[in-house]
């Protein structure tokens, strides 16, 4: 039944332009990503009859593994599928296969296709109880691939949803929220998602509705994010993942990964401690992958403390250039000064070389383009993928520019300074240079962030050593004059890491 749908969707793709289909953010699941998501449903407590939800169904890819595999499970008698689908383009040919399954399938099997809009058809019910009794009906499987589409705050989807809003809303969180309140409890549904939602601001509402009234069971991690969708050229960073809708912490989450969208027989697999994924807020959902990831996020989150917590802060770059393009010089010359960008961190220190811009210099006359002239640590916000850091640092010191009073800085560095804007001392600059550098640290905010972004949000959130330490730490990378990571290392190791 599965070849059926996929031989039929083939076809469909061929008259389809993918123009068309990614502004509906219509991606479909490969047969092996399929097969894999109706595997992870554990069946063994489900009773002879069984409901299931397919939101955003398109031509019926995930329903048909799923049924598929519960033929499989002969003490399952009777299913019932519901869909959800709106897109008139689809909509024939989804029909065309569910009927074909209806007609082939040994076992009672019966469907209905909601052609409405998934969120909006149940968003009042929605933002009310989520265990209310009088809800639309709850399903004991649910299997989605939804849309992924970055969508306005305006847009009615998102107005739907105000509870998992924050920031700029994307489909596939709100499909991921709705999906949850569809779901009856002690029940399970599996997802392929963007990696996205573990981390960043604009998630953090979703993560913790999402992960207060579900649990993570499984993830799957896709090392290659170009095979995940190979025929559909996505470059996402993708992930699989099993929630059950129950209120208590599983004691381990177990996180498996593939290089790509067709070895699933090649996985590698590790159980992590729940809290070693979840941290205790809810606020992020770190990635490891190995029990050496394990052991990075145990260790920093054995500090109680940080950098705003101690009176320091990552904020970003100031000077946006191509909107202040009035505002910057090619020469330097009176009322200018010199503006940085991530090109001048070099080596661990910040220098003003020509960085291969058209515009080094700014002027002086709009005080909110720039900063005074005091130590920081620059830390470069987006990186190649391939790169083998992903915090790249340097440290700027006053003292190097003396001749000016105040300086800018390109929206594409971070920068770190004292909350009190006063200056910070040079072991305190050099200590927090020395976390930022460490492989510790660096390790860390890879598992946290798959993106090349770094974010000074999540950097402001990351638990630090105590800023007794972070000097002392400073202190003895000044002693070094050694820059490099593999210092900042053994020195950070003697201090205050004893993994």
């Amino acid at each position: 039944m599965l070849d059926f749908v996929l031989s039929q969707t083939a076809a469909f793709l061929e008259n389809m332009p993918k123009t068309v289909r990614k502004k509906k953010g219509q991606f479909f699941t490969s047969k092996e990503t399929a097969v894999f998501m109706a595997s992870l449903f554990d069946l063994s407590n489900t009773g002879t009859t069984i409901e299931i939800l397919d939101p955003g169904t398109g031509t019926g890819i995930l329903s048909a593994a799923l049924i598929d595999r519960i033929i499989k499970e002969s003490r399952i008698k009777s299913v019932a599928l519901t869909c959800y689908e709106n897109d008139k383009d689809v909509l024939p040919i989804l029909h065309d296969n569910l009927q074909y399954i209806k007609d082939h399938s040994p076992i009672d099997f019966t469907y209905h296709v909601t052609e409405d809009d998934y969120i909006l058809s149940q968003a009042d019910a929605f933002e009310g109880m989520l265990f209310a009794e009088n809800c639309p009906q709850k399903y004991d499987l649910i299997i989605g691939n939804p849309p992924y589409l970055r969508i306005m705050r305006n847009d009615p989807a998102a107005l739907a949803m105000p509870t998992v809003v924050h920031g700029a809303p994307n489909l596939y969180f709100l499909f991921a929220a709705m999906s949850l309140f569809n779901l009856k409890d002690d029940c399970e549904m599996v997802y392929i998602i963007p990696r996205s939602w573990t981390s960043g601001e604009y998630f953090k509402t979703f993560r913790r509705y999402f992960l207060n009234n579900g649990k993570l069971k499984q993830i799957h991690l896709f090392v290659s994010r170009d095979k995940v969708f190979n025929k559909e050229q996505v470059l996402q960073e993708t992930m699989i993942i099993k929630v059950k809708k129950q209120r208590t912490d599983p004691a381990f989450v177990k996180i498996t990964s593939t290089q790509t969208n067709n070895d699933f027989n090649e996985l590698t697999s590790i159980d992590v401690p729940y809290h070693a994924v979840v941290s205790g807020d809810s606020l992020y959902v770190y990635l490891p992958t190995s029990q050496d990831d394990v052991a990075i996020i145990q260790t920093i989150n054995s500090y109680t403390t940080t950098l705003p917590d101690e009176g320091l802060k990552m904020h970003t770059g100031i000077v946006v250039d191509f909107r202040q393009w009035e505002e910057l010089k090619k020469e330097p010359g009176e009322h200018t000064l010199p503006l940085f960008y991530s090109q001048n961190i070099k080596n661990g220190r910040v220098n003003h070389n020509p960085t291969g811009k058209e515009y080094d210099w700014i002027v002086d006359s709009k005080p909110g383009l720039i900063q005074k002239n005091q130590n920081y640590v620059f830390c470069k916000r987006f990186t190649a993928k391939e790169e083998r850091r992903r915090l790249q640092c340097g440290i700027y010191l006053a003292k190097d520019f003396p001749q000016y009073d105040f300086i800018g800085t390109q929206n594409k560095i971070n920068f770190v300074d004292r909350m009190d804007k006063k200056e910070m001392s040079l072991p305190l600059t050099y200590g927090i240079y020395a976390l930022l550098n460490s492989t510790l640290f660096d390790m860390f905010y890879r598992i946290l962030n798959g993106s090349t972004q770094v974010n000074s949000t999540e950097i402001n959130n990351i638990p630090v050593p105590p800023i007794e330490d972070i000097e002392e730490i400073g202190k003895q990378l000044l002693e070094a004059d050694n820059l490099s990571t593999e210092t900042c290392d053994k020195i950070l190791k003697g201090v205050a890491y004893h993994g």
